[in-house]
């Protein structure tokens, strides 16, 4: 009787406690389809009003389905200026911020030096310094840097140092730094040191290993370094717009400029190259990734 018994007072207990387990199973994986959701549905309203045959200058109101969009992504007054330097700052400051920040990020996981704490404590400033105490800063330092004016009978001798294109480089190559070593340390926190130990016992120098084994094991995190720089280049206003000057315009300034008297679909079109872009190098290192192993 004690035997049948113990199987009846097992189902008692654990009876209760299926239903909670249902909803432990299943409540993270459901949050976690709402977080996203919730992230994404600003990005699919852009892409969805890129398609919008609006009326007027604005395009707040859906009134019917057009591809005129797409098909003149830059028919609009000094869109095409301000994508061109955008895109140029944005892929100069990547290339720069890339492979100083690999280098660094090297430097930081495989070296002990003196000053290597600071330095991992530093790297860190421009990542939490808000960005509007960063960019009046950058322009401070611009401003103090100017001894003598480069452009003679252009801009007066102690006066404002000339803005413009390489002012902005500058600040981005700065703040993009940071993210490339973050996330260049994260990848090579789980590398394994013995396959460039083996590919040396096998006759290979620092050079070639590096190349041959270092280089495509961290090629991935790299790669999302690179994508992360460019996004934020790209996308920057608080910073550029104080070290840009009165005569240089990026495509975010250029949408700040012109949001109160026009706000055209070209601007939902370019947004949506530049996302789906990202997404399509991001799909295909995955799928390099997925053909390697």
């Amino acid at each position: 009787m004690a035997t049948t018994a113990l199987p009846r007072a097992t189902v008692a207990v654990r009876a209760p406690r299926r239903p909670l387990r249902l909803i432990g199973h299943y409540a993270l994986p459901a949050f976690t389809v709402v977080a996203v959701g919730y992230l994404l549905l600003p990005i699919a309203v852009m892409i969805l009003f890129s398609f919008n045959d609006y009326e007027g200058k604005f395009n707040f109101a859906w009134h019917g389905f057009t591809l005129a969009g797409w098909l003149h992504p830059l028919d609009w007054q000094g869109l095409p200026d301000a994508l061109r330097v955008s895109l140029s700052i944005a892929f100069a400051s990547t290339v720069v911020a890339t492979i100083l920040g690999t280098l660094i990020g090297l430097a930081l996981t495989r070296y002990q030096f003196r000053g290597r704490g600071a330095v991992n404590g530093l790297i860190f400033l421009p990542m939490a310094t808000p960005e509007i105490v960063m960019g009046a800063s950058l322009l401070a330092l611009f401003v103090a840097s100017a001894t003598q004016s480069p452009v003679k009978d252009v801009v007066p001798r102690g006066t404002l140092y000339p803005l413009g294109i390489q002012t902005i480089l500058i600040a981005h190559i700065m703040f993009n730094i940071s993210y490339v070593v973050v996330t260049v340390k994260a990848r090579l926190a789980g590398f394994d040191r013995r396959l460039e130990e083996a590919a040396m016992d096998l006759g290979a120098n620092e050079w070639s290993t590096f190349w041959r084994v270092t280089f495509p094991l961290i090629l991935p995190g790299v790669l999302a370094a690179a994508l992360l720089a460019f996004s934020l280049s790209i996308d920057d206003f608080i910073i550029t717009n104080l070290v840009s000057g009165a005569t240089t315009n990026t495509f975010p300034i250029w949408v700040y400029s012109i949001q109160k008297n026009a706000l055209p679909v070209q601007i939902n079109v370019i947004g949506s190259i530049v996302f789906l872009g990202a997404v399509g190098i991001v799909a295909a290192s995955n799928l390099m990734q997925a053909r390697r192993r």
